[in-house]
């Protein structure tokens, strides 16, 4: 099957993730409004209001998150994870997905713990890339290490999608030792992969260009009918920051570039939100095949592992919990 097939066979998860994430987006919003103007109207303090509105949304989400919106991710890999490496799918790819996803939900929810350590791991060879450019260019070498560091982090929620697949395909091992596998594998064939590099910060740069941008001026124009809110609004933030004593921008506090930055924060939230549902997914596909490929053709050995566990004590620490995995 072509990564194209593959991605249109399983893009039913991510219209299933996409609604849901539609809806999480509905209650944030309507806790902020509903904070708001409560307070707005009980204590003349709507900017707490909306904080609190805010801070509620987003947890009521994130639990919600927690149980099923992973599902639909895990699902998907499951999915994409059969067709690249037995070049087929069943009529029913959700149902089949689903089914998978439940009957290995143990190993999946201890997926989920070791992809914290591997985040961890890359965290830490990030984190060394950013201290060595400081210690070699001071700020500027700080600041080019940094950003290499975030290109990393982009890399590793491609890995950990990997690992997940590589957990799936690997039924008669653990998750914390298939992921052990994951994670030596992406070592000890990084060549293979460097060629999806492009792919990734390509296609990704040029969807939050035009459809972030799109949706920021969408989002702007509506606001815009809004000036009373926004005014009051400028009004909260001056008063909460001139009772602690700072300074106050006037850009800040402008209710034009208030509506401004509360359009570029919608439209980010959005082109997230798509970018995830259609684009990811496609990017995925095609890094996936890369990865389960160069898997089954180079298995990492113990070699591999040694020389992991010396840039990384906290893949020696995993690999020594897993009875040297």
């Amino acid at each position: 099957m072509s990564n194209k097939e593959v991605y249109k066979k399983t893009l039913v998860f991510s219209l299933h993730r996409l609604l849901f994430s539609v809806i999480c987006i509905v209650v944030v919003g309507a806790l902020a409004v509903f904070g708001f103007v409560l307070l707005d109207k009980l204590t003349d303090k709507g900017l707490i209001g909306l904080g609190i509105g805010v801070v509620l949304g987003i947890i009521i989400v994130a639990v919600l998150a927690h149980f099923i919106a992973y599902t639909y991710s895990a699902g998907q890999i499951a999915m994409m994870t059969r067709a690249v490496t037995e070049g087929t799918l069943p009529d029913d790819v959700y149902g089949e997905g689903k089914k998978i996803v439940k009957e290995r939900f143990v190993t999946v929810a201890g997926f989920y713990a070791a992809t914290s350590l591997i985040k961890g791991i890359f965290n830490q060879i990030g984190n060394g890339i950013t201290n060595l450019g400081g210690a070699i260019g001071g700020d500027t070498g700080r600041s080019i290490g940094s950003a290499i560091s975030i290109g990393i982090q982009v890399v590793v929620g491609f890995l950990c999608d990997c690992c997940l697949g590589w957990v799936f395909y690997r039924k008669d091992k653990g998750a914390v030792k298939a992921t052990i596998e994951g994670a030596g594998i992406f070592f000890k064939t990084g060549t293979a992969l460097i060629k999806n590099l492009g792919r990734i910060f390509g296609i990704g740069l040029a969807s939050f260009v035009a459809i972030g941008g799109a949706f920021t001026g969408l989002f702007y124009l509506i606001l815009s009918q809004f000036p009373d809110a926004f005014r009051s609004l400028s009004n909260e933030i001056v008063e909460a920051l001139s009772s602690e004593g700072e300074t106050v921008s006037n850009w800040i506090t402008n209710p034009t570039n208030l509506t401004l930055i509360a359009a570029a924060i919608l439209g980010i939230v959005l082109w997230s939100i798509i970018h995830g549902t259609f684009i990811r997914p496609f990017i995925l596909v095609g890094v996936l095949r890369n990865f389960m490929e160069a898997g089954l053709k180079k298995a990492p050995t113990e070699e591999d592992y040694e020389k992991l566990e010396k840039v990384s004590g906290k893949f020696a620490k995993l690999r020594k919990e897993e009875g040297g995995a």
